[in-house]
């Protein structure tokens, strides 16, 4: 099955009119940095972003009191003197200082260029996803002008290049500002490369992050020139700019300069054109790998703009609602393979695109679902490799975690609570008792090391981070404490953000066994246990946490028929509230499925049926969840409902996510419930269209993931699958569940022997590299 990508504006975010605002404007990245462009016709703003420029270095922000304040929060806690023991905690358990560093912008990079007197007309603004290029247009009388933005990784440079066609040439300045003027040098130095504009600086702290920005320019038939800490280009019809940054998270800062000039020297010798071609080349590699297209969609819908499109569905008309899902779930692509590169930083909560020195909750890696959600379609849409940041930052955190662990709670292996930075940091962050104390974020976090395997079958990536999740683990099984009925529990624990109510109306946060936490851990648990398996090793631990996970509470259904979120059937202060942490076992995790669980499952429905009455899914990453828990419920009418509210009510102009504010991580959220409703993972095999929605009558997709290393494209009609094709990347046995009877063939169409199984799944051996045709009987 072949990609088709013909009908290029199916793929193109467009606008009639420049960006007034930050969530109007148009991002472009290449992982490690990136920026945010306006597309205003005389005067182009592009807010500059790179990873590593937060507000300080390390920090040790361990309080020395926390050991003592752990035993005596615990006791208190078992005793039900819920708020003493969160007044100690506030006191001896918080981080000291409360505060990690957080992320900030670079600075803003302005460039002004002459217009003749006259109309502007025929203005488009336009981002094309499948080749990661901006573009603004517009004429004045016969001239037509056009600027185009883009991040190449290849190179590692932004470049922009202005052009005339059938006008007079033009002037323009260039200008790098910005950051509230916290920056060093603003100044033009002439080098052995030409003359570039150098922005240098540093953030807060003697370990604060070193930054240096250059920009060049260079013309065919202008000059470069300047005047102040202005670089100018005279009497060109053509102008490339090259914008290099580097920062000392990544170089020695004595190197700076000299790095990101080298950067910026070497683009425009290579030329426009080659570097146009490397980057599309390299962008188109990652985005190819996966499609999706609904019968739905209809090319009238791509004539119009997108702002207007988005606007039609928010007032209720569903004519093309399913052509912007479609370019929502290509823009959740592209904005991963924008935002996350190998050996960049992973997504933060604005995944790289922030405009404010001090952004909501810092900016930074909110660990108790955000940042995990950013990664959520890394594996099933194919990219992998926009993964392996947040891999590498767990590596950081490490031995921040095993200190943190050691010294707080007197714990072996590594843990680490609801945020982290840049540098790893573990320990406690903000003084909020609803979320600070909870150590549950490096558990969660492995749990992506442990999907990144199952997705690709990869057994030396397994053995390599196997002490990574045994690390995680080791750390629960001495963390765990022993209740009279023999249960092993987490305590003081919470139910990330959310607050329970006691029959005498007192409220508390800090309680005993929260099921979130008996949750993550029994997952953990059971990758370790599974890991161990697969590598013949360390037989004895893998045991140990097994018998351990035996132990664990099992979700338990309360007075409202609900999935409980605490231990004790407690009411909810807010019944409402936009985490629904007693889930997880059922998105992300797969401990509740209907087919296994039928009981859970229901309860399930019921835990989502009970919040959305009380308001809930009213922040966009909340609802994006809300689609991905109806998928594993397969709901595909609830998982439309919702998808279409996350457009309605929680997404921008230029769709992004709206919590609000902007958080990209609803993005990823609605891409993943996206291709979750057409095809699904777990344990016991591979689901085709477990929750298509009966909208969407027809359609296909191309280049998904599944579990055991297979790669699937299906077509549909009508709920039916007509055609598909697995591919084999690793061998091995495949379970499937079809919606309805197909036969199995390899590229040949010579039939392959296949065993129906108790439980409906199909099942067929398969070896490497090789694929298999499904066509519908």
């Amino acid at each position: 099955m072949k990609q088709n990508h013909d009908n290029q504006s199916l793929h193109t975010l467009w606008y009639e009119q420049p960006a007034k605002a930050f969530e109007e404007a148009l991002p472009v990245g290449a992982g490690r940095f990136g920026a945010m462009a306006y597309g205003d016709p005389a005067a182009e703003l592009l807010k500059l972003n790179e990873d590593s420029v937060w507000s300080g270095g390390k920090r040790n922000r361990r309080n020395p009191n926390a050991s003592e304040g752990f035993h005596q929060v615990r006791e208190l806690v078992l005793q039900g003197k819920i708020a003493e023991a969160e007044a100690i905690a506030f006191r001896k358990m918080q981080g000291c200082s409360p505060n990690m560093p957080h992320y900030m912008p670079l600075g803003n990079l302005s460039v002004r260029w002459s217009l003749p007197q006259g109309e502007i007309k025929q203005y488009r603004r336009s981002l094309d996803l499948s080749q990661a290029l901006q573009q603004t247009s517009f004429s004045v009388g016969d001239a037509l002008y056009r600027r185009t933005v883009f991040c190449s990784a290849p190179a590692q440079v932004m470049v922009m290049q202005l052009q005339v066609e059938n006008g007079l040439p033009f002037n323009c300045e260039i200008t790098l500002d910005g950051r509230d003027d916290y920056y060093d040098d603003n100044v033009i130095r002439s080098t052995e490369h030409g003359l570039g504009l150098f922005f240098t600086g540093g953030t807060g702290g003697k370990n604060g992050i070193q930054f240096a920005a250059v920009v060049q320019a260079s013309s065919n038939d202008g000059t470069v020139t300047s005047f102040g800490n202005t670089l100018c280009v005279e009497q060109a019809t053509c102008v490339t700019v090259a914008v290099g940054i580097r920062t000392s998270y990544y170089h020695p800062e004595n190197e700076l300069s000299a790095l990101a000039l080298q950067d910026t020297a070497f683009a425009l010798s290579h030329g426009y054109t080659n570097l146009l071609e490397d980057h599309v080349a390299d962008h188109s590699a990652y985005y190819n790998r996966c499609s999706l297209s609904f019968g739905t969609e209809t090319e009238a819908a791509a004539t119009i703009p997108t702002d207007v499109l988005l606007q039609s569905v928010k007032e209720g008309d569903m004519t093309h609602r399913d052509t912007l899902l479609a370019l929502y779930f290509r823009y959740g692509r592209y904005l991963m393979i924008a935002g996350s590169r190998p050996g960049s930083l992973p997504m933060n909560l604005q995944g790289i695109w922030n405009q404010d020195m001090w952004p909501a909750w810092g900016c930074r890696f909110t660990v108790n679902i955000n940042t995990e959600m950013n990664y959520w379609p890394a594996e099933q849409c194919a990219l992998p490799e926009c993964h392996l940041p947040l891999f590498d930052l767990i590596e950081k955190m490490r031995p921040h975690g095993r200190a943190t662990a050691k010294e707080m709670y007197g714990c072996g292996g590594f843990c680490a609570h609801h945020n982290t930075d840049l540098w790893g940091d573990c320990d406690p962050q903000d003084l909020w008792m609803p979320a600070t104390l909870w150590p549950m974020s490096a558990a969660w976090l492995c749990l992506h090391i442990y999907e990144h395997y199952l997705y690709s079958d990869d057994e030396d990536f397994l053995r390599e981070k196997y002490p990574t999740l045994r690390e995680a683990a080791r750390f629960f099984t001495e963390f765990l404490m022993e209740m009279p009925d023999g249960r092993l529990v987490t305590c003081p624990g919470v139910s990330p953000e959310n607050t329970y109510r006691l029959p005498n109306g007192e409220k508390g946060n800090l309680c005993v066994g929260p099921s979130m936490d008996t949750q993550i851990i029994t997952a953990l648990f059971d990758a370790v246990a599974h890991s161990s398996a697969v590598l013949d090793t360390d037989h004895e631990f893998a045991a140990r946490c097994a018998a351990m996970r035996e132990r664990l509470p099992k979700p338990a259904i309360g007075k409202y028929g609900q999935i409980m979120e605490w231990a004790e059937d407690y009411d909810e202060e807010e019944p409402g509230h936009r985490h629904i942490s007693q889930l997880f076992a059922l998105h992300p995790a797969h401990l509740i499925t209907p087919r296994k669980t039928p009981e859970l499952a229901a309860a399930a429905d019921a835990t989502l049926t009970r919040r959305l009455t009380h308001g809930g899914g009213h922040t966009g990453w909340s609802r994006a969840w809300i689609a991905n828990m109806y998928a594993r419920l397969n709901n595909g009418e609830a998982v439309l409902s919702h998808l279409t509210q996350l457009m309605q009510y929680s997404t921008a102009n230029n769709l992004f996510d709206m919590h609000p504010p902007f958080q990209i991580d609803g993005n990823f959220g609605g891409t993943a419930a996206v291709a979750e409703a057409l095809l699904r993972s777990d344990p016991d095999g591979i689901y085709l269209l477990p929750a298509c929605p009966p909208q969407w009558d027809t359609g296909s997709f191309e280049g998904m993931r599944a579990y055991g290393g297979f790669t699937v494209s299906a077509q549909w009609e009508k709920g039916r699958i007509t055609k598909g094709c697995i591919t084999s990347n690793q061998g091995g046995n495949c379970r499937i569940f079809l919606p309805n009877a197909c036969k199995i063939t390899d590229e040949a169409g010579n039939p392959i022997s296949t065993q129906k199984e108790a439980d409906g799944a199909t099942e067929f051996a398969t070896e490497p590299c090789c694929k298999y045709l499904l066509v519908t009987e």
